[in-house]
């Protein structure tokens, strides 16, 4: 018994160490993320897409490259986009670039994992966009696609209002009010699965031996993986990502843990890759399209990123630029605790954290997001009994373990 509350108390250490690396990369990330969502108006965006081309599917992609991480917000603004009539191919362009080619998911990337994985990210984000125009073009269902379009359009409001220009209103307080105002939504939309990511993480890491992944992933560790050894990897990565259903950036420090453990380049990036595929987005996809055009779009998604995972692993290796395993320290043996850069990049972006929060209170007061629907309602419940497993393992596990 007294090993389970050692392992709980190394558990909820090795969560918020975890958090403590990458607090300052949330922090810069959704700066620069909200920087861009003001000033940058989705109307802008709207105009100067159309239907699938060369120019509409790079646009979708620059668009998408500038605009959120976060899944849920990028699912709404694709089906804007689509319902105005953009291509659905410019359409998923953008879906995928704003969850996949992000800033801030880059730099939580780098904190937490090799720059073979930051290249990797930006990299195979564009192989995932290449193959989808590919899949789409040889397969879409035209009929379908229009049925898909005309229920997107009757669930579209009014168009957004433009904004005054950029260089005006970046010298306005006004301006910097809204900034103040969507980095805390941005928070406000992920703290739910950060908490349950890192938590998970923490879990993992302590709890689960090295055994089970190389059972769950097989041929883990090995330095000659074979094609279908491979392969199993990147369908896996979705597996996995598929029922935890953590978000994007939640899922980074469980990427660590499977990384420290010896699983492959490709299945790691898979399940990075996976933020799209996972439940509650398949659900708000039929909401949007009906389940027919949803499952459809889901199918699309994890045949490229199966393709695009196992084809940047071989060209990886091609290049002699494949991370290794073997190298990767565990994320139990980590000092996370000490004077460095880290200690006064989270020092500064606390205090840009603690202004805006204050800004944004003051200006439209404070409310507690409870959760709209029953996915929300239920990662609410599941951040508390991660909060909960946290204070646990940090106060009371230490004395409980003797």
């Amino acid at each position: 018994m007294n090993d389970f509350f050692s392992l709980w108390h190394e558990s909820a250490r090795t969560s918020a160490g975890l958090f403590w690396m990458a607090f300052w990369a949330f922090g810069l990330g959704y700066v620069i993320s909200s920087l861009i969502q003001v000033f940058v108006t989705e109307s802008r965006m709207k105009r100067s897409m159309g239907e699938a081309g060369p120019k509409s599917v790079a646009l979708g992609t620059f668009f998408g490259f500038i605009s959120s991480s976060c899944s849920f917000a990028a699912l709404a603004s694709s089906r804007s986009l689509f319902a105005k009539g953009a291509g659905l191919v410019p359409s998923l362009a953008f879906l995928l670039a704003s969850t996949n080619l992000v800033i801030e998911l880059g730099i939580i990337i780098a904190v937490f994992l090799s720059w073979q994985f930051v290249v990797g990210e930006y990299l195979g984000g564009i192989l995932l966009i290449l193959f989808m125009w590919l899949v789409v073009r040889l397969t879409q269902p035209q009929k379908l696609t229009e049925e898909a379009r005309d229920r997107a359009r009757d669930q579209e409001g009014a168009d957004d209002e433009e904004v005054p220009d950029w260089r005006n209103m970046i010298r306005t307080r006004e301006g910097w009010r809204m900034v103040a105002n969507r980095y805390v939504m941005e928070w406000a939309m992920v703290w739910k699965d950060v908490t349950i990511g890192f938590a998970v993480a923490g879990i993992v890491a302590a709890f689960v031996p090295r055994s089970f992944f190389q059972w769950l992933f097989i041929g883990s560790g090995s330095e000659d993986i074979s094609f279908f050894q491979l392969l199993q990897h990147a369908l896996i990565g979705p597996v996995a990502a598929f029922f935890t259903f953590i978000g994007s950036m939640g899922n980074i420090p469980l990427a660590a843990v499977l990384f420290s453990n010896g699983v492959s380049f490709a299945g790691v990036m898979a399940f990075i890759f996976s933020d799209l595929v996972v439940l509650p987005v398949l659900r708000i996809q039929a909401k949007y399209y009906g389940w027919r055009f949803a499952f459809y779009i889901l199918a699309v998604f994890l045949v490229v990123l199966v393709a695009a995972t196992i084809t940047m692993h071989y060209g990886f290796q091609i290049a002699g630029l494949l991370p290794d395993p073997s190298t990767a320290q565990s994320v139990t043996d980590r000092n996370f605790f000490q004077v460095d850069y880290t200690l006064f990049f989270n020092m500064a972006f606390l205090a840009v954290t603690l202004l805006f929060l204050v800004w944004k209170i003051r200006a439209s007061g404070f409310s507690i997001d409870w959760g709209s629907d029953l996915t929300e309602k239920v990662l609410f419940v599941l951040s508390m009994i991660a909060f909960a497993w946290l204070l646990g393992g940090w106060v009371l596990a230490p004395h409980l373990a003797g």
